[in-house]
């Protein structure tokens, strides 16, 4: 297989490719061919997260570049620095402005590129959705609509897309605004009597991205001026992208007419990050701060630390810890970083906090708690809290007695050794435990 025929394989696994690999398509095409020598093909790409993604998979690729070319393809993938942005230099009475400059007055952050966008199996749909927007602005996927919880990526994926279009031609009108913005200057211009000018704005664009959609549901004058800039938008050949935390059929007092429109386009549900996709962010964010990290180092945070958001700000606080005394954070930084910071966690844990949990989760009153009541629904909730007191904040018997009412400890060593048993012996009971546990901070 000769290195012109890259373009060939590409066409022909587009051709005869499956929907299931359409997605794979999508990322191979992305893929620069760098070098070919002795049975082995490297192939340059320019997002870091994607590459990681990407690496998991060389077996499956080369298993597809062999059936095409007939023999056996080693596969090496790096990555390539990214393109320069298109910047123009001309007289100063000729000035144009710049992507940067261009993507900014969009409302675009300048954080969020594909080029630092990792891609898992929690979100390679959505990041293949994005690129074909790209590719086909106004026809592909219109409206695209990304719902998820916090942290696992639908702005920084939705803002990539702006910045790409406008990277690729800034002649094109791209704007993002988040749903309570638009709320707010539709009704600053509606108090202002220059609702011709908003509309002007949000009418004629190539592309809008509203951010947190949901914020315009119940708000009807909101809703119908935002039904008919998305109607104008779509109409005339733009292309709308929309997030929010939950699907267009969940968003309570939503019109019927809207929740239609969103409906109308690509729908896609992005996971929480898994621990894979965890370890790819904490790497690119490292690499963006010039933070030498070991691998098995960014493991350890990624699986310690559950939110997508909280893995930068975890990162800073260890590499804080180690400025100026080591120049790289290392599995043993990590471990102290983490029993450390579990210890004043719990030391803050006061026994008012667990009785109010384990109470809220049991729907028993705190007064009950401490009663000499023996009914089961109570009996239960008050030997866990004398656990959680026990195991966890590391009480003393005769202070957990004092503090539930108990006569004498004997009662608490009975309640600790019951609930230890059924942590041990049930797993739906642990996992009921867990869940009651969690919000402290705690986990068994």
């Amino acid at each position: 297989m000769q290195i012109s025929l890259w373009a060939d394989f590409i066409r022909s696994f587009d051709n005869t490719s499956s929907q299931k690999k359409s997605v794979l398509l999508s990322f191979l095409k992305q893929l620069t061919l760098v070098n070919q020598a002795d049975g082995e093909i490297t192939l340059g790409c320019t997002n870091t997260g994607l590459r990681i993604y990407l690496e998991k998979r060389i077996p499956e690729i080369e298993t597809i570049i062999a059936g095409f070319a007939k023999k056996d393809i080693k596969i090496k993938l790096i990555t390539l620095a990214p393109k320069p942005k298109k910047t123009v230099v001309s007289p100063l009475l000729n000035y144009e402005p710049s992507a940067d400059d261009l993507a900014v007055r969009a409302g675009l952050s300048r954080r969020y590129h594909f080029e630092n966008f990792a891609v898992s199996t929690t979100n390679q749909v959505a990041y293949a959705a994005a690129q074909a927007i790209v590719e086909n602005l106004g026809s592909a996927y219109n409206p695209l609509f990304l719902y998820g919880g916090v942290g696992v990526g639908k702005t920084h994926l939705a803002q990539a897309v702006g910045h790409k279009i406008i990277e690729n031609n800034g002649e094109k009108k791209v704007l993002f605004s988040p749903g309570d913005l638009f709320t707010n200057e539709l009704i600053e211009s509606i108090r202002e009597r220059s609702t011709v000018g908003f509309r002007k704005k949000y009418r004629k664009l190539s592309l809008l991205i509203i951010d947190d959609v949901q914020f315009i549901a119940g708000k009807p004058a909101i809703q119908e001026e935002f039904f008919h800039s998305f109607n104008s938008i779509v109409s005339t050949g733009g292309q709308v992208i929309m997030t929010s935390d939950r699907p267009p059929h969940e968003i309570k007092n939503l019109e019927d007419r809207l929740r239609s429109r969103f409906s109308g386009g690509l729908i896609i549900d992005i996971q929480p990050p898994d621990f894979e996709l965890r370890t790819a962010i904490l790497l690119i964010k490292a690499k963006e701060k010039n933070i030498d990290i070991d691998i098995e180092a960014a493991k350890l945070i990624a699986e310690q630390t559950a939110d997508g958001r909280a893995l930068e700000g975890t990162l800073l606080s260890i590499y804080a810890k180690i400025l100026g005394r080591q120049e790289k954070i290392l599995t043993e930084t990590v471990i102290n970083y983490f029993s450390e910071r579990t210890k004043n966690e719990i030391k803050k844990i006061s026994s008012p906090d667990v009785i109010r949990a384990v109470c809220s989760y049991y729907n028993v009153k705190q007064s009950r708690i401490k009663s000499e009541t023996r009914e089961s629904g109570v009996v239960l909730p008050r030997q866990l809290i004398m656990y959680v007191l026990r195991h966890w904040l590391g009480m003393k018997l005769e202070e957990i007695a004092y503090i539930l009412n108990r006569k004498d400890h004997t009662t608490v060593i009975h309640g600790t050794e019951k609930i230890s048993r059924l942590i041990a012996q049930n797993p739906i009971f642990k996992q009921e435990v867990d869940r009651i546990v969690s919000p402290l901070g705690l986990s068994t």
